[in-house]
């Protein structure tokens, strides 16, 4: 909704939006994040199967739990953010779902192992999937560009909104 620094001026729809840093851009924005849990089909893109948003400044955790009541069985690919090992043990034994996500360098640490490396760059390929599914909803809805939203209202229509019209294009070009 708004980027840099109109990030700490805007107050647009403050029951879900709020000011947030994306780490991978290195800037700071006002808005919302979408998270998305989608089916892996080789060869294509995935099909989401969950979508929500959050706050911009919401844990990527705090949400992941909200939806894993519904998950089972299977492996689930994070990101950094994802990374919690008491989770992981508990999915595991709990739910027999396998939380995949590149380690984190320990506070001090100043590089990853062979192994911690080589298992970074297999989790990054099978995420680049999904980064290529929220890629490619942002070149065909413009999704991200909510600056004219008026409302929490109008924010949602514009989000879902926007998701449906994608969804329906990647069911009608598979």
């Amino acid at each position: 909704m708004a980027k840099e620094k109109r990030s700490t001026q805007a107050k647009v729809a403050p029951e879900i939006a709020d000011k947030g840093y994306c780490s991978s851009k290195d800037t700071f924005y006002y808005g919302v994040k979408l998270h998305v849990v989608a089916q892996q089909r080789p060869g294509t893109m995935p099909i989401p199967s969950r979508v929500g948003l959050s706050a911009g400044s919401e844990n990527d955790l705090t949400t992941l739990r909200q939806v894993l009541p519904f998950l089972q069985d299977g492996q689930l690919y994070g990101d950094k953010a994802y990374v919690d090992s008491s989770l992981r043990e508990r999915l595991s034994e709990e739910q027999s779902l396998e939380l995949l996500t590149p380690p984190k360098k320990s506070k001090g640490q100043e590089r990853l192992s062979a192994a911690e490396k080589l298992f970074s760059e297999a989790a990054g390929r099978a995420r680049q999937p999904i980064e290529s599914l929220f890629n490619w909803i942002e070149e065909k809805t413009g999704i991200q560009e909510a600056s004219k939203v008026p409302s929490s209202e109008g924010l949602m229509v514009h989000a879902f909104g926007r998701l449906a019209a994608a969804m329906l294009l990647l069911a009608l070009n598979p």
